[in-house]
């Protein structure tokens, strides 16, 4: 999926805390965008393993929440939000496609690296591949809670994101023939 749905996945869950008067709502939708992006860093090494952490990601948000409960200050609620939006995004990787450069093929099984059991869980392709029409639809319904719950910057960058979604979802499938012509 999008780096932008994963994002617009953890502002929703950051617009739960504010729906109940979260009193750092700021904080964790900050914390939830950058932690819905974060493992997409991993672009840059070997995708969905080297940063994606289904497990140990899990693990660390629900002892950040615990924390963040019982000493409800800005960093405790922006790493809780950050730890919870990584986990989500490590795991809902494998709800789409595989790693591969054209993974409307389906010719990969590697949806996301599982480092507990040291092997590869098979994509599930509900959502074929990022930036497919089904990925922007997911992405935009989940933005819909952070527009609704923030504004200011926050809403902005919601703008932002679902305007870069449907940018990046017009040329998805011509990306690869791009980057074979003018990187390699």
């Amino acid at each position: 999926m999008m780096a932008t749905t994963h994002a617009f996945v953890g502002l929703a869950l950051a617009s739960a805390y504010a729906a109940v008067g979260g009193e750092y709502a700021t904080v964790a939708a900050a914390g939830a965008i950058a932690g819905g992006m974060f493992p997409d860093l991993d672009l840059l090494a070997e995708h969905r393993k080297t940063l994606h952490f289904p497990e140990y990601y899990t693990v660390l948000s629900v002892l950040a929440v615990v924390v963040a409960a019982v000493a409800t200050v800005p960093a405790t609620v922006g790493v809780a939000a950050f730890l919870m939006s990584a986990a989500v995004h490590s795991a809902s990787d494998v709800l789409g496609g595989g790693t591969e450069a054209r993974p409307w093929l389906a010719q990969d099984q590697r949806g996301v690296f599982l480092h507990t059991q040291g092997r590869w869980a098979a994509p599930r392709r509900y959502v074929r591949y990022d930036g497919a029409p089904e990925d922007l639809a997911v992405a935009v319904t989940f933005a819909i809670p952070g527009w609704v719950a923030f504004d200011g910057w926050i809403r902005g960058l919601v703008l932002g994101g679902v305007a870069l979604s449907v940018g990046y979802v017009l040329v998805r499938k011509r990306l690869p023939t791009l980057e074979e012509r003018y990187l390699q």
